[in-house]
């Protein structure tokens, strides 16, 4: 997960961010080719997050499968799945679209590192 996280960039992802929910992947040949788990939660909603594919096997569908996984995950618990995404990420708000997601908010974010 951490390699594929660091190969496809999906945001902050770190060692025990798996320890913050429900994480789903598609495996090929033993090796980790697309995921999705969740993230935030906040009172009725649940964040889908990591959403990934390695660029090997993109255009297959897999971050839809797993998507649709979290998804339904989330609202079998009786919770609304939401995400945010990179303006500029255009594939993956179309995704993002076709899958019922509609944009609520444009936020302004700025990152800070530690140097320390």
């Amino acid at each position: 997960m951490l390699a594929l996280t660091k190969l496809t960039d999906p945001g902050p992802f770190r060692k025990r961010t798996i320890e913050l929910g429900n994480y789903y992947g598609i495996f090929e040949a033993g090796k980790l080719v697309a995921m999705a788990g969740e993230r935030m939660s906040l009172s009725g909603f649940i964040e889908v997050s990591a959403v990934c594919t390695h660029p090997d096997v993109r255009g297959r569908g897999f971050a839809r499968k797993v998507i649709l996984t979290v998804m339904r995950d989330i609202r079998r618990r009786g919770r609304t799945p939401f995400l945010h995404v990179l303006s500029e990420n255009r594939s993956a708000i179309r995704l993002y679209e076709s899958l019922g997601f509609e944009q609520r908010r444009t936020l302004h974010l700025a990152v800070l590192k530690n140097k320390r």
